[in-house]
């Protein structure tokens, strides 16, 4: 069946206002309504959605997070020290009506108001702390405030600002080297302080060792002379008794001994009279 040419001139018609009335938002976007040329809806949800050809169009903004990466700025600290600072800015849009009527819609807009609102805190910030406290702690000091400092101003735009962040903080060459040797000699103090204290410390405990050790050995002697003293006791205690029970007998049998130890396996040479008592059980009685 053929269709009549104005037929195809009607569909043709009724396609083309179709497609042109539907739209899709994705939920990584911020997107606006106009009416002729005026803000109508901002609100819109992902999803599908209408709108009247040729009185209505659509404007879609990322609405995901985007990166203002500054250049690299000297600022001057506390102590009047040039430092290069290099930084990087997250935002977002939060109120997508705001953004388009403070910039257009224009993102590079947004970035060109932020980096000066950046380097205005970080001139403020910076002038408040020292170098050496930037290099320590103060970089997340500075950040927060940042944070802070930067929604406050930015809030005209429809943005929020999420995070601050310094990337680096450089000396300038002509500082960099007296900087360094000052934080160097600083160090070195601290390292001489440690090792004399453990110098100290050591010379206590070495102190105090020395002293413990007289101690043991002083009472390890007292007490082996108070055992030896009564061993002795015992041993001529033991003597005596021998000697009492069988004088005779008592009296040879130290002579043998003595003349076991005397005349041994050692090479000594005694010179005696044949007639010394030390030889009388060596005669015939």
């Amino acid at each position: 069946m053929k269709m009549n040419p104005m037929m195809l001139v009607v569909l043709a018609v009724v396609l083309f206002i179709g497609s042109g009335s539907i739209f899709t938002v994705d939920q990584r976007e911020r997107v606006i309504v106009f009416r002729l040329g005026e803000i109508v809806r901002t609100d819109l949800e992902p999803g599908l959605h209408f709108k009247f050809p040729f009185i209505n169009n659509v404007r879609k903004y990322d609405g995901r997070l985007q990166t203002l990466d500054s250049k690299a700025e000297r600022f001057l600290t506390s102590e009047k020290k040039n430092v290069i600072v290099d930084t990087f800015v997250k935002w977002r849009i939060a109120n997508v009506d705001n953004f388009y009527r403070a910039v257009g819609g224009d993102p590079r807009q947004v970035d060109t108001r932020l980096n000066q609102f950046v380097k205005e805190g970080m001139r403020a910030a910076f002038s408040k702390q020292t170098i050496k406290e930037l290099i320590s702690v103060g970089r997340d000091t500075i950040r927060l405030g940042l944070v802070k400092e930067i929604n406050e101003l930015a809030n005209g735009l429809g943005i929020d600002i999420i995070d601050v962040q310094i990337k680096r903080i450089d000396l300038p060459e002509e500082v960099s080297a007296s900087v360094y040797k000052r934080m160097e000699s600083e160090r070195e103090r601290v390292a001489r302080d440690f090792r004399s204290r453990g110098k100290e410390a050591a010379e206590r405990i070495k102190a105090d060792a020395d002293k413990q050790g007289e101690i043991i050995l002083a009472t390890a002697y007292r007490e082996s002379q108070e055992l030896r003293g009564r061993g002795d006791a015992e041993a001529a205690e033991t003597y005596a008794g021998a000697y009492n029970k069988n004088k005779e007998f008592f009296a040879f049998y130290r002579s043998l001994d003595a003349y076991r130890k005397s005349m041994g396996a050692g090479d000594d040479l005694i010179v005696l009279e044949p007639t010394s008592d030390f030889f009388k059980y060596f005669k015939k009685q």
